[in-house]
């Protein structure tokens, strides 16, 4: 019961229940604890069948324009604190499974059963993270509430030729970059001493 309330402040608060990258429902799991850091990198096999779905996307990709980046150079999750990082990661997890889900139906269904099946499996086992840390149901704030803002927004205002784009091209910097940093938590560290307090991104 307890956990269940944590998840309906969490999504209260990242104000998904209207118009929002995350699904409906919540993963399936019952696990409490977090053992994320098996995550740290994904398996030869499992990168090859994202490589294969992207590849395929790529040679049918047709002509589009997007005046601005969902996934700009500049966001980094080294960035965030580290209780933040999670939540960050759930959003573009979230998103890039919508999107990739609307391509299901398309002829890059077949190719992209397995690596729903794993986005899947990790977005489970990070929501049994965000559940288990002490900050669970914690206000976002400052650059992690602009980049959650912004991934909400994204469906709405960006046409499904650049969302598919956005999420295609950020495939790798999610699962080689921000993955591995979520999973190594604090050896993932920022390398300034301070951040700016400016949370504004192109």
């Amino acid at each position: 019961m307890a956990a269940l309330w944590v998840l309906v402040l969490v999504t209260a608060e990242l104000g998904l229940t209207r118009a929002s990258p995350v699904p409906t429902s919540k993963p399936a799991t019952t696990r409490s604890g977090c053992n994320f850091s098996r995550f740290k990198s994904l398996s030869p096999r499992e990168l090859a069948a994202f490589k294969k779905a992207k590849d395929a996307w790529e040679n049918s990709l047709e002509n589009w324009n997007c005046s601005s980046r969902l996934f700009p150079r500049t966001r980094d999750l080294k960035q965030l604190q580290v209780w933040e990082r999670p939540i960050a990661l759930e959003a573009e997890l979230a998103l890039t499974l919508k999107v990739l889900g609307t391509m299901a139906d398309s002829s890059l269904g077949d190719i992209l059963d397995q690596p729903l099946h794993t986005l899947h499996h990790i977005h489970s086992e990070l929501w049994a993270c965000i559940l288990a840390q002490p900050t669970a149901g914690t206000r976002p704030r400052g650059r992690l509430h602009h980049w959650l803002h912004r991934l909400q927004e994204a469906p709405e205002k960006e046409s499904q030729g650049c969302l598919k784009a956005s999420v295609m091209f950020n495939l790798f910097r999610l699962l080689k970059k921000d993955l591995e940093c979520v999973a190594s938590r604090d050896l993932c560290i920022w390398s300034s001493s301070t951040v700016p307090e400016n949370t504004s991104e192109s």
